[in-house]
């Protein structure tokens, strides 16, 4: 998180036996910073409940989740945290019903609900957190939490990710990052630029390496047309393939992409696969974007710039640097 905040509180004794195993992993250091830093989670679903299950367990000082969405029986095949009966009552928000179980993953760690709509978010709220996760949101939900947590006067790390059932995107956004990686043994500071998720979309495909994985064109070409159509993700769905088709084809024309490089196949998958999330994916997700949040606030190991993608029908993960910037190195 920049390297710059203070580590000059001491772990309690409760916490250092909670937490033995991962301060020799990571330190006491890393430890100290993880456990001073607040997590706000945008969308609460079965890849961010995998994430929150992660820092929790870590030992982060606070998470707060914000979803007034009710529960409904869709939410049971992805989020493990929600009790059966909690959906029958359909009283609960995603976020009231995730709080207590996440609670008991480790009590030293506070959790708490977050009422409101991410896309109302003010200036005075996003300064209480250090990383902001947001998932299920419109395009300009996103842009809009992006560029807020970019002119705050402190370091606010930003994520998004989204599982289309077998498939994964996630963004990282750290602005000016700082960290210690050690290539041949000794420690050596690394410095690395973000660019915005405005900007990482924007970039001309024309510019962009041939070996760019297909799931970044197809990503942008569903968000873009769902944008267009004031839709949420997952509210596209096959019936929409047509339409979506034509999409591609206008935005390959004027991006100078052959349509070959955004497969009809791959865009009838992420279509179907509409809100639903496949577990195992999920679990995939929520792990490396924990594993990255940690990185971030511990300021050790290289961090994903800026993208990464997942897709079950070849296992592999794959991560995209876009636009692609040199990094530095400090002696």
């Amino acid at each position: 998180m920049g390297g710059d905040g203070g580590t000059e509180e001491e772990l309690t004794a409760q916490e250092t036996a909670l937490y033995d195993r991962q301060i020799r992993v990571w330190g006491v250091d890393a430890q100290k910073r993880l456990s001073k830093a607040h997590v706000l989670v945008c969308g609460v679903n079965g890849t961010t409940i995998e994430f929150c299950k992660n820092i929790v367990l870590a030992g982060v000082g606070s998470l707060s989740l914000m979803d007034d969405h009710i529960v409904t029986e869709d939410d049971l095949s992805a989020n493990f945290l929600i009790p059966h009966d909690v959906c029958m009552q359909g009283v609960s928000s995603r976020a009231e019903a995730c709080c207590e179980s996440l609670k008991d993953f480790n009590p030293m760690v506070r959790v708490a609900v977050a009422i409101g709509d991410p896309s109302l978010i003010d200036e005075g709220f996003v300064d209480r957190f250090d990383i902001i996760v947001v998932s299920c949101a419109s395009l300009k939900t996103k842009l809009f939490l992006n560029d807020n947590c970019r002119k705050r006067s402190k370091h606010i790390a930003f994520y998004s990710v989204e599982c289309k059932d077998s498939c994964g995107e996630i963004f990282v956004d750290l602005q000016n990052h700082s960290y210690l990686q050690k290539p041949g043994g000794e420690p050596e500071q690394q410095e690395l630029t973000y660019a915005s998720l405005q900007e990482a979309i924007s970039v001309p495909w024309k510019n962009l390496p041939k070996k760019t994985t297909k799931l970044y064109y197809a990503m942008r070409v569903l968000e873009s047309y769902e944008l267009s159509e004031g839709r949420n993700p997952g509210e596209t769905g096959l019936s929409d393939l047509p339409a979506v088709l034509a999409w591609r084809k206008d935005m390959c024309d004027r991006m100078s992409l052959s349509e070959s490089q955004i497969p009809t196949a791959l865009l009838e998958r992420l279509l179907a696969a509409g809100k639903k999330e496949h577990p195992p994916v999920c679990a995939i997700l929520g792990g490396i974007l924990g594993q990255e949040v940690i990185k971030s606030i511990s300021c050790k190991g290289d961090p994903i710039k800026n993208f990464f993608y997942y897709d079950a029908a070849d296992g592999k993960g794959i991560m995209e640097d876009i636009p692609p910037t040199p990094v530095e190195h400090f002696a």
